[in-house]
């Protein structure tokens, strides 16, 4: 039975627009010509003047910067302010009750950032196009396509264990920023051998990436987009009947793994996470999708991504980092602070961190396997149905060609009603972000 939808009509006519009022000064043109004039008032006649004209100056200047300061993107710190400002964070608390103080006030500002309270009342009605099922080596692979609310859509593929359990673990597998990385070999093979271990696997595409086409990745709230297309992936896996919803795991690279330590900071029904190459005390993330909203800064309070993958505790959580990459340090600095979070749990045992210095940002073979020993103790399925000869050996992986992954196609075609551009979807969700004028590729 479909279940009903409550969501906001649909305005007949709505353009975002951007207006700027016009002006010959700017406010940086006008905080000079102000101090200039301060310089040469007389402070004997003029003192009343002088106080006006001081607190107009601070007025302009908040207003023009206190905006702009609310977005952390890419490296927002360097390596020494980020090392310091580990130091302020571990100072503003002490115990479970603190910690948790400030977790909650966290997590709050990852959703009110994103305006995820916005998006439409939505249960079930995944309406899932499934076709192309193929029996491989040990896993079946699928394509798939749901719906992540009306007109929008989340592409992808399914991989399920060929001889599965009644009831089997989930795992969600976001990709990075790489072109098409859902139709890449790495992402089929970890997804595979995922599979053969057990789990029933959905990998999905990036918005305005891969088939993910109805709108542009860097869009204004791709960042909204993202988390909430993770949350109906999550939602549609927990729906189906051969999943336990006991055993939910999420890991991506890069990019990948910021959407990863995003939806596990907000949805404990996340029982497991593994985020690759990204978190990192001094980088934020360099894209709009992952940094465009103010997630990190509020008015009242200031974290990084360190901290948001800390939600995580006290469930199970690996941290897979390089010597290449903004991640070279987390072994000195992000997983010793998270080490602090898990102790107040009694769970420092479920909290790992491997480090590759000899390694680059990929989700290359040293990182997977690390991940599927992680994922099979936790998620209680077998890495030892991997073929071993002095390593797990992934040749069993048949890698399909892209359009054979593909959802959309001549044969299954995007429904009529799908809504087509950035406006088109922002204007039907009723959301924007005006802090983000980066443009849309």
């Amino acid at each position: 039975m479909a279940a009903k939808v409550e969501q906001k009509p649909h305005p007949t006519k709505k353009i975002c627009v951007r207006t700027h009022s016009p002006q010959f000064l700017n406010p940086f043109q006008i905080c000079f010509f102000l101090s200039c004039l301060l310089l040469i008032l007389s402070p004997m006649r003029l003192q009343t003047l002088k106080v006006s004209v001081l607190f107009l100056l601070t007025v302009i200047t908040q207003n023009s910067f206190t905006q702009e300061s609310m977005l952390c993107m890419g490296a927002h710190w360097s390596e020494d302010q980020a090392n310091l400002m580990m130091k302020e964070f571990a100072s503003k608390w002490e115990d479970l009750e603190s910690w948790e103080k400030r977790a909650s006030m966290i997590r709050q500002g990852i959703i009110k950032g994103i305006q995820l309270e916005k998006m439409p009342r939505i249960k079930e009605n995944f309406f899932p196009l499934i076709h192309s099922t193929r029996e491989m080596d040990g896993y079946i692979v699928e394509n798939i396509a749901i719906e992540s609310f009306p007109g929008f859509y989340i592409t992808g593929n399914l991989y399920r264990p060929l001889k599965p359990a009644e009831k089997n673990p989930a795992v969600l597998s976001p990709h990075g920023h790489a072109p098409d990385k859902r139709l890449k070999a790495d992402v089929q093979t970890r997804c595979a051998a995922l599979a053969r271990m057990g789990a029933v696997v959905f990998a999905y595409d990036m918005v305005g990436r891969g088939e993910s086409l109805q709108v542009n990745h860097k869009m204004p709230i791709a960042m909204l987009l993202q988390t909430w297309n993770s949350r109906r992936v999550l939602e549609y896996l927990l729906s189906r009947p051969d999943v336990d919803p006991s055993r939910i795991a999420i890991t991506g690279g890069s990019g990948g793994a910021t959407q990863s330590f995003i939806l596990t900071a907000i949805d404990d029904r996340i029982t497991v996470s593994a985020p690759v190459v990204q978190v990192s005390a001094h980088f934020f993330g360099g894209c709009v999708c992952e940094s465009g909203m103010p997630v990190h800064k509020s008015d009242h309070h200031q974290t990084n991504n360190v901290e948001i993958a800390a939600l995580c505790a006290p469930r199970p959580m690996i941290l897979i980092s390089n010597g290449q990459d903004w991640t070279r340090n987390t072994p000195r600095i992000e997983y010793p602070y998270i080490q602090q979070v898990y102790a107040v749990y009694d769970a420092e045992h479920r909290l790992e961190n491997v480090h590759l210095a000899g390694e680059k940002h990929d989700y290359g073979y040293s990182k997977r396997v690390a991940v599927y020993n992680f994922l099979g103790h936790h998620l209680r399925i077998s890495p030892g149905k991997l073929p071993y000869n002095n390593g797990y050996r992934e040749d069993f992986v048949k890698i399909l060609e892209p359009e054979q992954l593909k959802v959309f196609d001549p044969d299954h075609p995007l429904p009529d009603h799908a809504l087509q551009g950035d406006d088109a979807v922002m204007d039907y969700l009723g959301i924007y972000n005006e802090l983000w004028d980066g443009g849309s590729t």
